[in-house]
């Protein structure tokens, strides 16, 4: 299979479904790397947007419509079995944007769209972040360095800082002025422990399709990134449904 530059490794062609994630604000696709590539046969593939690691000499997207208009043509030919997005917070916006422009009669079996921790749509801009100063940023990215594993290095957390300013300045510009539902089902995930976004302001996203499922996992903001059993069975019991037997 041809590489793809929007994916951090290159997709096999054995899966029997595909989890694509998206990363949010200022990160890139590593930030998936305690998740398991194989979950049950379902391949996780590791959205990666330009201007940040291995791409990051490459411009910014600007804007969620125009990112979602490039990846959503540059995803088609991977969407040949079942699928699902996810995004977390800020994530699931572009996860959103690229699943209402691909076009369903080309699609084998969309499983769906989940997103975690994020309003709808036409409540954004919905965002800590945005009412940080650099110094506060700093430090939440450096507080998520050590929740990833690792130790924050200074240069490594001034280019973070850079790519998130880019895309915090994506995310305060982006609105729609209504719902604009996909031809997909649509999970919407809490946190029970996450103080960010509560499931009253989760509930505009009942717009967003026929087929919309709201849950609850165990855990904070930030357990996403632990690959935590429950958000994986979950993604992957979507998929499993629609895969060929």
């Amino acid at each position: 299979m041809k590489r793809n530059r929007w994916l951090l490794r290159d997709p096999s062609d054995e899966s029997v479904g595909r989890i694509f994630c998206f990363p949010y604000s200022g990160m890139g696709a590593s930030m998936f790397n305690r998740w398991p590539r194989w979950i049950d046969g379902v391949e996780v593939c590791l959205v990666q947007l330009p201007g940040r690691e291995n791409r990051i000499r490459e411009p910014h997207y600007r804007s969620y419509a125009q990112l979602a208009d490039v990846l959503a043509e540059q995803l088609l030919p991977l969407l040949d079995r079942p699928f699902v997005f996810f995004g977390h917070c800020a994530g699931a916006l572009p996860a959103y944007e690229t699943a209402r422009r691909l076009p369903a009669d080309r699609l084998a079996s969309p499983a769906g769209l989940v997103v975690s921790a994020q309003v709808a749509p036409h409540h954004c801009p919905h965002d800590r972040f945005l009412a940080l100063t650099d110094e506060e940023l700093l430090d939440e990215l450096a507080g998520l360095a050590v929740r990833r594993g690792g130790q924050p290095d200074p240069a490594m957390l001034a280019l973070s800082l850079a790519v998130l300013r880019e895309d915090l300045e994506a995310n305060r510009h982006y609105r729609i002025d209504e719902p604009a539902p996909v031809p997909m089902s649509v999970t919407v995930l809490r946190w029970a422990d996450d103080p960010e976004v509560t499931g009253a302001e989760l509930r505009g996203w009942e717009h967003y399709g026929d087929d919309v499922r709201f849950d609850v996992l165990a855990g904070g903001h930030y357990e996403f990134l632990t690959a935590p059993e429950p958000l994986l069975a979950l993604l992957s019991a979507q998929l499993q449904e629609r895969a060929p037997r």
